[in-house]
């Protein structure tokens, strides 16, 4: 079993003969519980794409759910600061495209909003880069961020029951 498998292995969402993850679909689809079923959902897209390190496995609902957990995990964890600052921020410029593609519309300007604040609305994909330009413009982008990540915070878009709806809709790419 290799180091990852070692780390991360739950057999609870893990197939046994082929050592990948595993879920019933449908029933985390028809679930009461959608927080849990999008975290279940969550584990399995990030075994798939080695916790976002390779992404081409993906089909594109796949990763507009990924992009968009990842989103979640990290504002809600430290604000836009440190989405922007983790390697989650790689995938920044296309977080408002996959917000857009599951009808979280405010979500999506409040995301776009945040990333207005790099030079050229253009956040680097390469952390180092992105890293350095964050030191140039947190002065003046941190209290903006703030405030964004406050309205973040609000979800006035429902992103577990939109995200759900999403993968229904989209099926057979999950």
């Amino acid at each position: 079993m290799n180091l990852f498998k070692k780390l991360f292995w739950n057999p609870k969402t893990t197939d046994l003969k082929s050592g990948q993850p595993s879920f019933n679909l449908g029933e985390l689809l028809d679930a009461t519980d959608q927080n849990g079923s999008i975290i279940a959902i969550d584990d399995y897209i990030c075994g798939l794409c080695i916790h976002g390190d390779d992404l081409s496995h993906l089909s594109q609902p796949q990763r507009d759910f990924h992009y968009i957990q990842e989103l979640e995990r990290e504002v809600n964890n430290g604000g836009f600061y440190q989405y922007f600052f983790n390697s989650s921020g790689d995938t920044a410029n296309e977080v408002v495209q996959a917000l857009k593609a599951i009808g979280a519309n405010r979500t999506a300007e409040i995301v776009q909003k945040a990333l207005d604040q790099f030079p050229d609305k253009e956040v680097p994909r390469y952390r180092n880069a992105r890293q350095h330009i964050l030191e140039q413009i947190e002065e003046l982008a941190d209290p903006v961020w703030e405030d964004l990540s406050q309205q973040f915070f609000e979800y006035n878009d429902d992103l577990n029951e939109l995200n759900i709806q999403y993968i229904k809709a989209n099926r057979n790419s999950f």
